[in-house]
């Protein structure tokens, strides 16, 4: 009888840890958003904001908003409130998967010096039919290297200054 006890335990153990055990429980990859063009030689005075999203386990329609903030001589981020709102883009439609867009917002430079500093905000929805079954946001954030339109090709950033 001890010895039966032992076994279940010991049996449900090794199953967790049998290479794709594990996957059917792992939950689908975090939404993420950066900046992956900063006023560059080819591209003056745009920001480049990519954002990646999963889809859920039943399909669903997926979608972006992309939004500018801008960083005020307080620190505190303030949304940009003209030509920075890429209103909802429809990014697929499926289940599961990876997915990902950008949007690219030209500025003009500041006329007295010093620079613009801006970050990207992206919200995710996932519906079906009419109703929003899932919604996140994030604001851009650096280490997301390799992005679609990156320019460098392995550009990732927090923060974008025009100059």
């Amino acid at each position: 009888m001890r010895r039966a006890s032992l076994i279940l335990p010991l049996a449900v153990l090794v199953a967790g840890s049998l290479p794709g055990a594990a996957s059917a429980r792992q939950p689908a990859p975090e939404p993420w958003a950066t900046v992956n063009v900063c006023d560059t030689a080819t591209r003056p005075d745009e920001m480049g904001i990519r954002g990646g999203m999963s889809g859920l386990g039943r399909t669903t329609r997926m979608y972006m908003r992309f939004r500018v903030q801008y960083r005020t001589d307080k620190g505190v981020w303030k949304l940009v409130k003209s030509g920075a709102d890429s209103r909802w883009t429809r990014v697929a439609t499926g289940r599961r998967g990876s997915y990902d867009s950008g949007w690219t917002f030209r500025f003009k430079p500041p006329t007295s010096g010093g620079a613009h500093v801006l970050r990207g905000v992206v919200t995710f929805e996932w519906r079906r039919g009419r109703r929003v079954v899932q919604h996140e946001r994030r604001t851009t954030e650096a280490g997301h290297v390799g992005t679609a339109g990156a320019e460098p090709a392995d550009y990732s950033a927090e923060t974008c200054e025009i100059a």
